[in-house]
């Protein structure tokens, strides 16, 4: 059985691991400052990004930077294992946790302190901001390039019943917008936020059918798309439009007697977000009522019950800006 140490990054022999700012070079914490100073031996798949953020914090770099291709562990995992185990701090700085998995467990069967130093996130600032469920929700990264693949692993997540958190190019997110439209359904409640740690912030909200349309030039900067998990309608089958709530027996079985009292809440919490974001009411009940098989009538009420014990908070514009 390993362990793994939580001494300090200035001990010998210690890998490191560290994020790349969520887009501000003033989001550097203190600890990491300190280890691109001191740290003798800096790996990461971005040299000049490097070199660039520690102009930017004026930093001068002691160590050696080792650059691999597209995987900071290409340069070689024997020959970093070595460096640690004769006694050289290695600080490794990336944009995921994929590239330092077999580095981390290999250095850690190897008996070598691993330490990770903490810092802002894109994926807790997105989930944050977006107004959608967040008491479980998944990380889904970047989707796969190609278009069989991407048309599989959405129509995979069509039935996740957990926020999704997706990372995209701006290039193809409005390409990816109308992809999960079209495996989740255009009336699944998303938002795309991009630049998350800069002044210029953007944060919108909506149903995916209405981003995909509304952002077909792009978003723009550093993108985080984040979904609403499937309605219980959609984990029991096929994903497609619900009836007209208000019609009996319409939206399936949650829609009956108004549903259940936790899917009830959790639709009740999924409105509150929505008007949070800038949406009216009416608007906000009709999308989560199409979203959930909830009767609209129901859920209005149940609002209503919500507003009128002083829950509903006064929400900013439906399109945000820090």
């Amino acid at each position: 059985m390993t362990r793994a140490s939580s001494e300090s990054a200035q001990d010998p022999g210690t890998l490191t691991l560290a994020a790349w700012p969520a887009g501000d070079a003033a989001d550097v914490t203190a600890r990491l400052r300190a280890a691109l100073a001191t740290a003798g031996l800096i790996v990461t798949a971005d040299a000049r990004r490097l070199r660039r953020l520690a102009a930017a914090l004026d930093i001068p770099l002691a160590g050696r930077v080792a650059t691999g291709v597209a995987d900071p562990v290409a340069v070689g995992e024997p020959a970093l294992l070595a460096e640690l185990s004769a006694g050289q701090h290695v600080l490794l700085v990336s944009g995921t946790a994929d590239g330092a998995a077999e580095l981390t467990a290999a250095a850690a069967a190897a008996g070598i302190a691993v330490t990770a130093l903490p810092g802002p996130s894109a994926v807790t600032a997105a989930l944050a901001a977006a107004g959608l469920p967040a008491e479980r929700f998944t990380v889904e990264g970047c989707p796969p390039r190609g278009a069989e693949q991407r048309e599989r692993r959405f129509g995979e997540l069509a039935a996740e019943p957990r926020t999704l958190i997706f990372r995209e190019s701006s290039r193809r997110v409005s390409r990816m917008l109308a992809e999960l439209a079209a495996a989740f359904g255009p009336s699944r409640l998303a938002a795309v936020c991009r630049d998350l740690a800069a002044d210029g912030t953007d944060v919108v909200r909506g149903p995916l059918g209405e981003l995909a349309s509304q952002l077909t030039g792009g978003a723009g900067g550093e993108v985080t798309v984040v979904v609403a998990g499937a309605p219980p309608a959609a984990r029991g089958g096929a994903v497609g439009e619900p009836g007209e709530p208000d019609e009996p027996g319409a939206g399936g079985e949650a829609g009956g007697a108004g549903g259940s009292a936790a899917a009830l809440a959790d639709a009740v919490a999924q409105v509150r977000a929505q008007v949070a974001g800038g949406a009216t009411t009416r608007d906000a009940v009709a999308l989560v009522a199409a979203t959930s098989g909830l009767r609209r009538r129901d859920l209005y009420n149940a609002v209503g019950s919500s507003r009128r014990s002083g829950e509903t908070p006064a929400g900013p514009p439906r399109r945000s800006s820090g």
